[in-house]
């Protein structure tokens, strides 16, 4: 008969899925009786401990120098029974000398493994034995009826209906909890396995981060370094071959005066767009990477973008000790690009740009912050959303963790500000 229906059919296919008989109850009431194995040892030694106090202190030794073993056996019994993969945990150093087991019992993770194994793996055998128990009895309490006729018609008492009755009852309702009660089971014993067997989250993350973190420091130096390659390639190749061509157009020009006036007008055009290619260029090396930054440090580029700026532009430097390459190059940047958004959106006259180096608020001292201020006394109204720059500036400045905060009333002025950690 088949069953027609969305919930009906869900129902069923539920109901039947987690039925005493199917492969769910079986995996987890497997896995619950396996725990049982692991733990003897442990119980032994438990018990020994406790029936002979003087010398207990040998058994509770070797299940401790065990630990590893068990810990192997109960991962297995996890990845087999449930799927569930318990991680590994990594220890530095060698596996026998006498300063890599020393590290490993100060280990937290070490300790953490005996907790689960002195404490966890008793309740979770005893909780297999409980389940294997339930199976048990409610298989011989369902079958009570047909274990009695076996016996002999005389020897049956009256009334033997009425309680058979309650044990039958009694016996289908333990066989139908058991494979919940596996699962119950099972899913304390995965839980307790995940943090206690495996490496600690905290500090697995803790290293993930630190890891992360000096990948990307790894990749923005790379990505420096290109951009200080391809401004060299281009100041000592394209750019010299530019300058080359322009002197010839230019000695063209003057030695020829008997040319037509049609290759003039082209003499003439050409030299005026080699000349033109030359500044382009020329202010396309600088924003990749200015030689001045790097000979001269962060105050001298400043200088020279301060120079070029349309409007007045206040500058001040205070940076006792240079920082990173990669920081002083995102400062530069960070200020090129706010004084260009300064120039095509603000109308402002006048701009201050202050550039300090100091501590972190509410850290320790050390001058680990470059602090950059940029005020503008433009119309403001300055919003990341209407795609005024400020968006990429953000972008560039939260690659090497720093922050930016945008002060824009309507009217202005505009304050800029952008903290840099100087330890990247």
């Amino acid at each position: 008969m088949a069953i027609r229906g969305g919930a009906p059919r869900r129902t069923y296919t539920w109901i039947t899925a987690h039925a005493p008989w199917s492969a769910w109850a079986w995996r987890n009431t497997a896995f619950t009786a396996a725990a049982i194995p692991p733990a003897l040892p442990v119980l032994l030694g438990l018990t020994y401990a406790v029936t002979a106090p003087g010398t207990g202190t040998l058994p509770l030794l070797l299940v401790l120098a065990l630990c590893p073993l068990l810990t192997r056996l109960q991962r297995s019994r996890f990845w087999a029974l449930l799927g569930l993969d318990v991680p590994k945990v990594v220890h530095e150093g060698g596996r026998f000398t006498p300063r890599a087991l020393a590290r490993r019992l100060r280990s937290e993770s070490t300790w953490r493994q005996y907790g689960y194994h002195l404490l966890v793996s008793p309740l979770a055998a005893l909780a297999g034995a409980l389940v294997v128990l339930a199976w048990a009895f409610g298989t011989a309490a369902t079958c009570v009826y047909g274990w009695f006729w076996i016996l002999p018609a005389d020897t049956r008492t009256p009334g033997w209906t009425n309680e058979y009755d309650a044990i039958t009852v009694a016996g289908v309702l333990l066989l139908l909890a058991a494979p919940w009660l596996a699962a119950l089971f099972a899913r304390l014993d995965a839980v307790a396995a995940a943090a206690l067997l495996g490496p600690n989250r905290a500090r697995e993350l803790e290293r993930r981060v630190e890891d992360l973190a000096e990948s990307r420091a790894g990749v923005l130096d790379a990505a420096d370094l290109e951009r200080r390659r391809i401004e060299r390639d281009l100041h000592d190749g394209a750019q010299q071959r530019l300058v080359a061509l322009a002197m010839n157009l230019g000695i063209a020009r003057a030695t020829l005066p008997d040319l037509p006036p049609e290759a003039k007008a082209v003499i003439d055009e050409a030299h005026r767009e080699a000349k033109e290619a030359i500044e382009e260029l020329n202010s396309l090396v600088r924003g990749l990477h200015p030689a001045v930054l790097e000979d001269r440090g962060l105050d001298a580029a400043l200088s020279g973008i301060a120079a070029r700026a349309p409007f007045p532009v206040e500058l001040t430097v205070d940076i006792a000790a240079r920082p990173g390459a990669t920081v002083e190059a995102v400062a530069y940047f960070v200020v090129s690009e706010t004084l260009a958004n300064v120039a095509k959106h603000a109308g402002a006259d006048h701009c201050r740009v202050h550039v300090v180096r100091g501590p972190v608020p509410g850290g320790p001292g050390g001058g680990d912050l470059l602090r950059i201020t940029v005020t503008d006394d433009g119309v403001g109204g300055a919003d990341p959303a209407r795609g005024t720059g400020l968006v990429g500036l953000r972008k560039r400045v939260g690659s090497v963790d720093g922050t930016i905060m945008i002060e824009s009333p309507l009217g202005g002025p505009t304050v800029i500000t952008v903290e840099l950690p100087c330890g990247l």
